[in-house]
């Protein structure tokens, strides 16, 4: 359901969702439709390239373009995943980190300034009506700015930024959605995994590659994304916090799909 909008607010125009919906991923093994709670909530994807994660990631993306109560920041690395969707981001970045690190600046200088709405307010939580704008922070390819391009401090600059705006964004309302196709380590340290509520693995190489996303442990109890098979391509273990990993298969979104998505996003967010 739409949340309440205040007196005086324009309504929401016909076939506009809110990121309080529950985005839709795909079914489960019985058929079931698999939906994930995006708001006050962060995902972390990770998997071999070509398993899933690109599509995973732009059904999220899909459904925020078409919430005209979120906005969007996407740091894009490769370029070509989120690069459709630009035309209604808020803040597109491609293979540029000085970009990639003022951008995430921005979000932890907001994020600051929310928490000292929340601490004057006495809440718990940033909710509709508050003044504050939803946000969806979405990273393809950690990799590609943690260890790959820039210097070693602006490496560990993105690192530090992106801990921090998961760690602190959800009761602020900044939604983090970081995907990586280097499951391992030092990509995605324990420290930083553990903070995504939401956690979905495609196909790894190795049982330690999947408890990297899922968390440590659970191959040796069955759940290891190694056991999907390679022609399984969008099928995938959502694990969401203290639950046990849900196989799934992902929608796919065909690029005509996802460019009447942007076409009505774009027409949407104008209209408000």
């Amino acid at each position: 359901m739409f949340p309440r909008r205040e007196p005086g607010v324009t309504p929401a125009p016909k076939g506009a969702l809110s990121i309080y919906d529950p985005a839709y991923l795909g079914l489960d093994t019985r058929g079931r439709a698999v939906r994930v709670g995006l708001m006050y909530r962060n995902i972390l994807i990770g998997g071999e390239p070509g398993a899933g994660k690109s599509v995973a990631q732009g059904n999220i993306v899909a459904h925020a373009a078409l919430c005209i109560d979120v906005d969007l920041i996407l740091i894009d690395g490769k370029i070509v995943e989120l690069l459709p969707y630009a035309p209604v981001a808020k803040e597109f970045v491609g293979n540029d980190m000085p970009k990639a690190l003022r951008i995430l600046r921005e979000q932890q200088a907001d994020l600051d300034e929310r928490y000292l709405h929340l601490a004057r307010t006495g809440r718990k939580k940033i909710v509709a009506g508050d003044g504050f704008r939803a946000k969806l922070l979405c990273i393809d390819e950690l990799a590609y700015f943690t260890v790959t391009v820039g210097t070693k401090e602006q490496q560990e600059e993105f690192r530090v930024l992106v801990r921090d705006i998961v760690a602190r964004g959800r009761a602020a309302g900044i939604i983090t959605v970081a995907s990586t196709q280097r499951p391992s380590a030092d990509i995605v340290p324990t420290s930083l995994r553990d903070l995504f509520g939401y956690r979905l693995a495609f196909r790894c190489a190795t049982d330690s590659s999947s408890d990297i996303i899922l968390g440590t442990g659970w191959a040796s109890q069955g759940h290891t994304a190694v056991d999907i098979e390679p022609e399984a391509l969008g099928v995938g273990l959502l694990r969401a916090e203290g639950g046990f990993p849900r196989r799934l298969k992902t929608a796919l979104l065909e690029d005509h799909h996802v460019n009447q998505i942007v076409r009505r996003a774009v027409h949407l967010r104008r209209a408000t």
